[in-house]
């Protein structure tokens, strides 16, 4: 019973947290408007939002454990609810910078610990369930678009979606509060006393390509994230809502393929599949940039979800199969390689943007896709290598 009702709190979790990451790209031009952000202005909101994700992660991943996974979990969702409702009140742009590095940094501590939970509770299973689990994640973004379409029916404010999602998690943080309170963990999750280090994984090569594809990963995923919209409305100038709506077939791309990618590991390895999600996420990038036609853009914008969705998912399964020990301090070298990969595409983006446009800017999105080509081919051969002979890692 434990072990179901903690899976489908973090999995309500993953959903919610997934709508309000995509939330701020989507929000990004009315916000502009409203609190006189220039590009680059708004390239720093981002920079700061990854720099708190930077920091969460970094500690999640070294202290986490010390603690009981799920009362943490608890206390985490009550800050975001606050932070959420702090941003959603603020008049004068610089004030949103620092709640949106905070509720970075509790975003990032959530997420390692929803990424071991999951990785402790179903070992047999991992894959699946950490698949199912980023699937719900991109449920979130993909509902994200169409939330917001909704919501602007009623009132055009960017502030009411933030407000309304904050009563959601809310909600989620009280039944997690119940599961600590009333429910013991079982002994395999008992927290340990020791801090784990980001040292000894780092020395091992194989770890160090994860970081370097979370780079790529992160980059791409967030960079067109933030920036399709505004780039489809201000540079290609279709209407704000139809770039929201083509944007949704982005996500639902996410959302297909990290809830399918598990039933081809029947046919392919895990290094083998990572290679064909890339090429078509690579594929995806360069046709978003090169072609103004609604259309293409739906399925460039496909193309490019259905080849990100299962990536992340994939490699930290993988990672964690090589050395489930220190699952957290790979969730966390993830998450910051990821974080790292955002803060660059949405700085370096805006402050382009800036200087040349959105629309010459946006080149840096394809850019970053070859990076993230390179990377998963030298990670996929790192993990052939190991899978071929006796591991030694």
């Amino acid at each position: 019973m434990y072990q179901r009702q903690v899976t489908v709190l973090v999995y309500l979790s993953f959903m919610l947290l997934g709508l309000l990451s995509i939330l701020w790209g989507i929000l990004l031009p009315d916000m502009m408007k409203q609190l006189q952000m220039s590009p680059a202005a708004s390239g720093l909101f981002f920079a700061c939002l990854s720099m708190g994700s930077i920091t969460g992660a970094f500690l999640g991943g070294k202290y986490v454990q010390k603690f009981e996974f799920v009362p943490l979990f608890a206390v985490l969702l009550l800050i975001l609810v606050v932070l959420i409702i702090g941003a959603s009140l603020v008049q004068y742009w610089p004030l949103l910078l620092f709640f949106v590095f905070t509720l970075g940094l509790t975003c990032s501590g959530l997420f390692t610990i929803g990424h071991t939970l999951i990785a402790r509770l179903y070992v047999e299973k991992r894959a699946r369930m950490m698949g199912f689990m980023d699937f719900m994640f991109s449920l979130g973004t993909l509902a994200a678009p169409l939330y917001v379409v909704v919501l602007y029916w009623g009132i055009e404010d960017w502030r009411w979606p933030l407000r309304i999602l904050a009563v959601f998690l809310a909600g989620t943080a009280l039944f997690a509060w119940y599961l600590g309170r009333t429910h013991q963990s079982p002994a395999h999750m008992a927290h340990a006393k020791s801090s784990l280090s980001y040292r000894q994984v780092m020395k091992k090569p194989v770890f160090f390509a994860l970081a370097l594809m979370m780079f790529g990963y992160g980059a791409v995923e967030w960079g067109h994230g933030n920036w399709f919209v505004t780039y489809a409305s201000q540079g290609l100038a279709l209407s704000t809502e139809q770039s929201r709506l083509i944007f949704a077939f982005f996500t639902g791309g996410m959302v297909l393929s990290r809830l399918s990618f598990s039933l081809f590991l029947r046919w392919f390895t895990s290094a083998q599949l990572l290679m064909i999600l890339v090429i078509c996420a690579f594929c995806g990038a360069v046709l978003v940039k090169i072609t103004a036609v609604p259309a293409l853009l739906q399925l460039g914008n496909f193309a490019l979800g259905l080849g990100l969705g299962a990536i992340f998912p994939l490699m930290l399964t993988a990672a964690m199969d090589l050395d489930s020990d220190n699952g957290p301090v790979l969730s966390g070298l993830a998450n910051i390689g990821g974080s790292i990969g955002y803060q660059a595409a949405a700085l370096g983006t805006g402050l382009a943007a800036q200087q040349v446009g959105i629309a010459t800017a946006y080149w840096l999105i394809p850019i970053l896709a070859v990076w993230l080509l390179g990377t998963v081919s030298y990670f996929s051969y790192l993990l052939h290598k190991k899978h071929s002979k006796p591991m030694r890692i």
